[in-house]
């Protein structure tokens, strides 16, 4: 039996802008976060799976200015829109990123995302910063949000289905690629976890 907690069995608290689970803490990015960021922003590992919309972050001065370019950016967007550092609750450690945002083309549909640090993946915690975000997004009065996932990135699907997600087809509406796209209402939070044939592998 697995000691990783279900994400979405946890208590998730939002204090303000920061966004509290059982293990980590959702909290606006700081200029100063640059450098913890280049470990999650600057592997190829990640940044594989984000282009075209971002790509591999090659030092701490760029990854600065990435991160000047989002906390403007956030200051426009009308919430549960936003994009959050997260870090380890025990540590304070920064270990990756989640954000809520707009999709392309038209910015109807409100797309969910995380990344984490090549370390710290096969914990549960990329399902568990997204149920945190999720459970945010649904406060607010969002009545759904979506994940797009490149067909091949066996992880990223996991991860959402992990949260709760329901795969709900593909489509190359978004970003020019051919994507799969899962969907996550509310009541999705609690229901238990599908098998894993449950999803295109």
């Amino acid at each position: 039996m697995s000691d990783t907690p279900d994400p979405r069995r946890q208590h998730v608290t939002v204090d303000g802008p920061r966004i509290v689970t059982a293990r980590l803490v959702l909290r606006p990015w700081s200029l100063s976060d640059a450098v913890a960021a280049l470990a999650v922003y600057g592997e190829a590992d990640v940044a594989r799976w984000l282009a075209p919309a971002m790509s591999r972050v090659p030092d701490a001065a760029a990854m600065e200015e990435v991160l000047r370019r989002w906390i403007d950016e956030c200051s426009a967007l009308e919430p549960p829109a936003g994009r959050w550092a997260v870090e380890l609750a025990g540590t304070g450690e920064l270990i990756g990123g989640a954000a809520i945002l707009p999709l392309p083309p038209d910015g109807v549909d409100l797309e969910i995302g995380w990344q984490l640090a090549p370390p710290m993946w096969g914990k549960g915690l990329a399902a568990e910063a997204g149920h945190g975000a999720a459970h945010y997004a649904f406060t607010m009065g969002v009545d759904e949000l979506f994940a797009v996932v490149r067909p091949r990135n066996a992880r990223g699907i996991a991860a959402a289905r992990r949260a709760g997600m329901e795969w709900v087809g593909e489509t190359d509406k978004y970003y020019g690629l051919t994507l799969q796209v899962y969907r996550l209402r509310e009541g999705d939070l609690d229901v238990p976890p599908l098998p894993s044939s449950g999803y295109p592998s």
